[in-house]
């Protein structure tokens, strides 16, 4: 800790984050490579959901600021949810071990430290994974955000989004991969393409694109995230009975080679939250606070249409009570449009290795307000643990920015074991109710039991054949995955009834497709908006 006098320089930074209200600790301010004790960075709790950025390239302590703020708003009764791709976020969940280097730098911060870990939750996509397993339905996935994960081009986009709406009004509800596909190629066939004729048309060679990528996609094991029970976004709102904030952690391991999916499946998330939550401008604390890790996979390579929904969603959200922090190796892995969006920065080093590197160092520099700092030489010599900050203050106003050597998290700076993992897994609550995937009739065994016409489907050039198991070839439609219950063999009105008496109602009812010729309104994704 240091004992000199603090500079006028330090006081007057010190002097932008004196909040009143409840706050965040990040940690002292630094300056000449030292940090005082008495020149607190803060984030007000209240400017959450104004979004914000942590940036910096690799090893430089992004993870461990993201433990750091996610621990503080658990302990203030905010929920979190973190997306765990390296699978070393978990340790959020067990107390930190003490050591002499969490010594040393807590008292170079001036920082308190107690060994506590958090409430947390632990998911997996559709199961891949120790976790409970998140699942999503097509229909409510929706056609842009599967757009963007099957890579399309807009015009294939466009072409999927009729797929959709078809569906939607036709009571082909769309639960898992198969369902999706059964339709295209039925709207490829002679007959679908007569009833498509007059909202719009389906090409061959576009279907053929579609079915290509989502049997690529099926391939993958991506099959397991669509499909039923679907995950209710509410979960991730929860606080304890002792007013703790509920920390979800989305591990996430098992589908890195699968990075434009998992992204986007958090944007699902999101969207889905942005449906269903009600407007309530700011409040004196979040409803949740979203960090959305390697955020630039979910850009590159995104259609304008997706990138309006994004920046749309991002500003929108913000009065619903969502934070969302970007989590990335530059600002210029985020849209202009969207950084503009980010009020609160924490950017740890940049390095100037090369020509690139230079420009986008450069263009760092340039989004931050001004400084007595040379932000350039302070970027690039920032030690691990140490960033730049800049936040909003509690009347929305930026903060002077602050080199800043950061606190040490409280909870567990690694991995937790994985026995201690599955504990946490198999005690939830939330296990029973998600674990065991739900297989219903859909829009699969609806079009397979019209029993078509042998030449059902289209044999264009351009137009894959679809498997043996594929609805609409040959006579014989294709087999039943279950026995129909009594009540459904007697036709909506039967079914409807068996349902209502089903504990699995929730699930059906949020589910899209419900009411038989009524298309599901859809948000700014495409999402379906559900019953709940």
């Amino acid at each position: 800790m240091s004992s000199a006098p603090t500079p006028q320089a330090v006081r007057e930074i010190a002097d932008g984050y004196a909040f009143t209200g409840p706050a965040l600790d990040l940690g002292a301010v630094l300056l000449d490579g030292t940090a005082y004790p008495d020149a607190q960075v803060r984030i007000p709790l209240g400017v959450l959901n104004r979004h914000g950025l942590v940036a910096g390239a690799t090893g430089t302590g992004k993870t461990k600021t993201l433990q750091l703020i996610a621990e503080q708003l658990s302990g203030q009764g905010v929920p979190v949810f973190l997306a765990d791709i390296k699978g070393d976020v978990s340790g959020v969940a067990a107390p930190g071990v003490p050591s002499e280097r969490t010594g040393a730098r807590a008292a170079e911060v001036g920082q308190q430290w107690t060994a506590r870990g958090c409430p947390a939750e632990f998911y997996s996509l559709g199961g891949q994974g120790e976790g409970i397993p998140v699942r999503a339905t097509v229909t409510s996935f929706g056609p842009l955000l599967l757009s963007k994960v099957l890579d399309l081009n807009e015009t294939q986009e466009s072409s999927l989004g009729l797929v959709f709406h078809y569906a939607d009004g036709k009571g082909l509800e769309l639960y898992d991969l198969k369902d999706l596909t059964a339709v295209i190629a039925f709207l490829a066939s002679p007959e679908g393409k007569e009833e498509l004729r007059t909202i719009g048309g389906l090409s061959a060679a576009t279907a053929g694109v579609i079915l290509r990528a989502l049997t690529v996609l099926e391939n993958e094991g991506a099959g397991a995230f669509f499909g039923e029970p679907e995950f209710d976004t509410a979960e991730l709102l929860r606080t304890t009975p002792e007013g703790g904030g509920v920390v979800s952690v989305l591990e996430l391991p098992a589908v890195q080679d699968r990075p434009r999916l998992f992204s986007t499946f958090l944007m699902w998330l999101l969207a889905d939250l942005y449906q269903e939550l009600p407007e309530v401008g700011d409040l004196d604390k979040p409803k949740l606070v979203f960090f959305f890790d390697e955020a630039h996979l979910l850009f590159k390579g995104a259609s304008k249409a997706f990138l309006e929904a994004i920046t749309q969603t991002v500003r929108l959200i913000r009065s619903k009570g969502i934070g969302i922090f970007f989590v990335t190796q530059t600002p210029r892995d985020v849209p202009s449009d969207v950084l503009a969006q980010l009020g609160n920065r924490v950017q740890h080093a940049l390095r100037a290795f090369t020509p690139d590197d230079a420009k986008a160092l450069k263009a760092t520099v340039s989004t931050f307000p001004r400084s007595s700092y040379d932000l350039g030489a302070v970027l690039t010599s920032l030690g691990t643990g140490e960033a730049v900050v800049t936040v909003l203050s509690e009347k929305g106003a930026p903060t002077p920015v602050a080199a800043t050597r950061l606190r040490a998290p409280q909870s567990l700076m690694g991995p937790i074991e994985a026995g201690a993992l599955r504990e946490v897994v198999d005690a939830s609550a939330l296990t029973a109710r998600y674990r065991d995937a739900i297989d219903r009739d859909s829009a699969y065994e609806k079009l397979a039991a019209r029993a078509p016409r042998p030449e059902a489907v289209s044999t264009e050039p351009g137009t894959p054949a679809p498997g043996p198991s594929a609805p609409g070839q040959g006579s014989e439609p294709a087999p039943e995955r279950r026995e129909p219950r009594p009540a459904e063999k007697e036709g909506v009105g039967g079914l409807l009834g068996s349902l209502l008496s089903n504990p699995t109602v929730k699930t059906f009812a949020r589910s899209a497709g419900r009411q038989l010729g009524q298309e599901i309104s859809r948000s700014l994704f495409g999402t379906s908006k559900r019953r709940r």
